[in-house]
């Protein structure tokens, strides 16, 4: 069986640049034959070809990329570009999902979680969630433009050039409450390096909690407009493995539609090994990873970003779960 094809979710409100990053994409010196799912709301298509009437039309560009553009569910295009490339008749070695303007990133992320062969034929390589500098405080004051921001592997900003840089720094800090754990880059007019997009491992069950605890101290937000957060547990105490279990239970049972992206790096009592997990609201995932070093701190670290969870309950039901 062949590997996987990496699937990058390019997310983003109405206007942030997506199709313009789309162009940069399939444009650029990468040598990568890449596949784009393009919806049919966008409000500036890739090519004005590929929007007929057929449910699911596929068009080779002169490059070796190929455009899908949709009228139909994701899963019915998902397996059509696995026919045509399992046939010969296309090839491509990466995927990228646009998402509309107004969509919630989480139903493209669950149908890679859901389904046993889409599973084990595709891997979903990172969220990339589009945010327009200019724009941002109006964007930001509709829950799905936090949603995006909150379920984003990288945060990319654009038009950057059209607001001066205390606005860009007052616009990053409230990103960053919002998702600690995505770092955020620029993007100029669709260019940026590919590396910052590809090969992302978001979704990689490991031992990377990512960037968000090494960020510089956020600075206190006087009344937080958003409804999305970051919240951040730690530990140094070993947690017991049954309590654990029973403290993920019930926060999935109470609030798991609410917990959009979470992360978990832990210590066990009566385990060398650290054990590593992760989900998308109430979809997840959990291992054994590498063991801790011998002069290794033992810290478990969890991050949870979602929808007004209640931080009290959650930070004492984590602390009754200690050795």
């Amino acid at each position: 069986m062949s590997q996987p094809i990496p699937v990058t979710v390019l997310s983003g409100f109405l206007g942030a640049g997506k199709t313009t990053l789309l162009r940069h994409l399939l444009q650029a010196e990468h040598g990568l034959k890449l596949a784009v799912i393009e919806n049919e709301f966008s409000d500036t298509p890739i090519d004005g070809q590929l929007l007929g009437s057929a449910p699911v039309e596929v068009m080779t560009l002169a490059n070796g990329c190929v455009c899908c553009s949709i009228h139909v569910e994701l899963e019915r295009a998902l397996y059509l570009l696995l026919d045509k490339l399992d046939s010969g008749e296309l090839a491509f070695d990466r995927l990228v999902i646009e998402c509309t303007g107004l969509a919630d990133p989480a139903p493209v992320a669950q149908t890679f979680f859901a389904d046993d062969e889409l599973c084990s034929r595709y891997v979903l390589d990172g969220i990339l969630t589009l945010v327009d500098a200019a724009n941002a405080e109006r964007h930001l004051q509709e829950p799905i433009a936090q949603a995006q921001v909150g379920f984003a592997d990288r945060i990319l900003l654009s038009k950057t050039d059209l607001v001066d840089a205390a606005h860009v720094e007052a616009l990053s800090q409230r990103l960053q409450r919002i998702n600690r754990r995505a770092p955020i880059r620029v993007v100029e007019h669709g260019c940026i390096d590919l590396a910052e997009l590809l090969d992302i491992r978001g979704f990689n069950l490991n031992a990377d909690i990512g960037p968000a605890l090494t960020l510089r101290p956020l600075l206190p937000a006087a009344s937080t407009p958003d409804r999305i957060a970051t919240l951040v547990l730690k530990s140094d105490k070993a947690l017991d493995l049954g309590r654990l279990s029973t403290f993920m239970e019930r926060l999935l049972d109470e609030h798991g539609n609410s917990l959009l992206r979470y992360k978990g790096v832990l210590s066990v009592a009566g385990e060398d090994r650290r054990m590593v997990f992760q989900g998308v609201l109430r979809l997840y995932g959990f291992d054994y990873d590498s063991p801790w070093a011998a002069d290794e701190v033992r810290e478990s670290v969890l991050v949870f970003i979602g929808d007004n969870l209640p931080e009290a309950q959650i930070r004492q039901g984590f602390a009754e779960a200690s050795h």
